[in-house]
């Protein structure tokens, strides 16, 4: 694995050299029409890590290589992903799940090359869903599988709801801090997982937030990491870090994604390492938003007995 403090070096030397223009999406051969989106979700043991914030600006750098994205935000009650980007759609899931609107009416395009699924408290109702709306639901949201990235905002903490979308998905980010509480709440939610997924094999990736360098950033990785192979037997790749960048806050302040306030700022570096690192090893096979979702639905039902 190439070293992320040696790569970021170089990129800030780097750093006086004008940013080029971001490509236009090129077009796609007809026979892959039918590819499968890949789902990505991302969670964190606690709130106020930087889940929406990785979220929002991974979207941001797989649109800048050309991929079509959407970001949806499925965190109950305390949906963000359109609070810092300063919109206010004006339908949500909420309104798909009543069949008041179809996806593709809540479907809001930003200025940013994005799409975003504004998310609602009323999406915890799908695991109570009868057959029929369930098959409606899924129907409803397989239409946004022309995507090649669907990046899943989720809310923080191990609710059944959170587990469950990490389980159905093709690669699962959990992000956290250095601070204890963060690392001690983000080992628990892969505690759980290990416990509640017998067959668990998807890619669990760690992220670590608001890191002063890269030393302490992979002390935090090596630890979680150790420690879930040695007591929970189970796999998790440390995906790279992200420098505690002042950019970051202001950009915040600003609803703006800090790649479009500083793309060149350490933070958005980080970023863009991080999605390279995740394109280039991609999972074996996608299986689109709608299989994700029958998995999802079959989880639940499992769960509920």
């Amino acid at each position: 694995m190439e070293d992320q403090a040696e790569k970021l070096r170089e990129i800030m030397r780097r750093k006086k050299e004008p940013i080029a223009a971001p490509k236009a999406a090129p077009a796609k051969p007809v026979a892959k029409a039918a590819e499968k989106a890949r789902i990505i979700t991302v969670t964190s043991g606690k709130g106020g890590v930087g889940k929406t914030n990785l979220s929002v600006n991974m979207a941001l750098a797989f649109a800048r290589m050309g991929k079509k994205v959407i970001v949806m935000d499925a965190d109950l009650g305390l949906a963000n992903v359109n609070v810092m980007l300063n919109m206010i759609p004006k339908y949500n899931l909420y309104h798909v799940i009543k069949k008041q609107k179809t996806i593709r009416e809540i479907l809001v395009e930003t200025e940013y090359g994005i799409s975003i699924v504004a998310g609602a408290s009323g999406f915890s109702q799908i695991a109570n869903m009868g057959e029929e709306d369930r098959k409606d639901f899924i129907s409803e949201l397989e239409t946004l599988t022309n995507a090649d990235i669907i990046i899943i905002d989720t809310s923080a903490g191990v609710s059944s709801n959170v587990l469950d979308f990490i389980a159905a998905a093709d690669d699962a980010v959990i992000i956290t801090t250095p601070e204890p509480t963060a690392i001690t709440d983000a080992y628990g939610i892969i505690k759980i997982i290990a416990t509640e997924y017998d067959s668990f094999n998807m890619g669990l990736k760690l992220v670590v937030n608001r890191a002063k360098g890269a030393g302490q950033a992979r002390n935090v990785a090596d630890r979680m990491i150790n420690i879930a192979g040695q007591f929970l037997n189970l796999k998790v790749d440390y995906l790279g870090f992200i420098y505690d960048d002042m950019a970051v806050q202001h950009a915040v302040l600003r609803q703006k994604p800090f790649m479009v306030v500083d793309p060149k700022c350490k933070a958005s570096i980080c970023i863009q390492h991080i999605v390279d690192r995740m394109d280039r090893n991609k999972p074996g096979e996608t299986t689109g938003f709608g299989a994700m979702l029958k998995r999802l639905f079959k989880s639940s039902q499992e769960a509920g007995g």
